[in-house]
């Protein structure tokens, strides 16, 4: 039986232990990256720009780092999110006025365990399992100039597609049965980083503290659905009264 990968403590067990990092790094993003330091709940300092967030899963090279975000709750600015998030990992390099150069190659990997919510704006249903950005610009002729290289990918194992790479594909898979069938999982035991992954999260390798703290998460991640659910309904009913 596996933990359920849309908690925040099985997600951590899993993706900050380096074999598995970086074995999903390589099969999502298609490069080598073998990371100096990992850590949990990154926060800069001093701040930058007006919100004051942490990123989930922190991960530094001599000339990468990679950001690792889970969302477990579709908030309905979930695109906003990420995409400060992903910028201000960049902007965090550039101390000074002298500091243009960014030193680093930021890569942000977003995962959402629950199905994308509607573009609010545009009213339009995003139903995408895997999205990717780049910020390189291109020319009138649709030429991608390699500038600046930072990527920004989500991933939505709620949203199965025909076309997804099989090395995306495998984690995707297990990320989904975890959550979904976790007493029994059909993944790809041949990719060695899925393989390990999943041994770390199974209920045998779980600590008693990592089982009642994944608990614990697990509760508070039901009130803010609740909550949510409550405001929702709020915003339907006077909608109707409206008309």
């Amino acid at each position: 039986m596996l933990g359920k990968l849309d908690n925040q403590v099985i997600f951590k067990k899993a993706f900050t232990d380096k074999i598995v990092l970086e074995a999903f790094v390589k099969d999502i993003l298609g490069i080598d990256f073998e990371a100096a330091k990992i850590e949990t709940e990154k926060q800069f300092s001093p701040k930058v720009g007006n919100i004051d967030f942490k990123l989930d899963i922190f991960a530094e090279s001599a000339d990468q780092r990679v950001v690792v975000e889970i969302q477990r709750v579709p908030y309905d600015h979930n695109f906003d999110r990420f995409l400060h998030y992903f910028l201000m990992a960049i902007a965090e390099q550039q101390r000074s006025a002298e500091d243009y150069p960014i030193s680093r190659t930021v890569y942000m990997i977003v995962v959402m365990t629950a199905p994308y919510k509607f573009d609010t704006r545009k009213c339009v249903a995003v139903r995408d399992e895997v999205l990717m950005m780049k910020l390189n610009p291109k020319t009138l002729s649709g030429i991608e100039r390699d500038i600046y290289g930072h990527q920004l990918v989500c991933l939505n194992p709620n949203h199965s597609a025909d076309d997804t790479p099989k090395s995306i594909r495998d984690w995707l898979d297990l990320i989904y049965q975890s959550i979904h069938s976790p007493e029994r999982p059909l993944y790809n035991e041949a990719n060695p980083g899925v393989k390990r992954a999943a041994h770390l999260i199974s209920f045998e390798n779980l600590s008693s503290s990592e089982i009642e703290d994944s608990k614990a998460e697990a509760q508070r991640k039901s009130w803010i659905a609740l909550d949510i659910l409550v405001r929702e309904r709020e915003i339907a009913k006077g909608l109707k009264t409206a008309g």
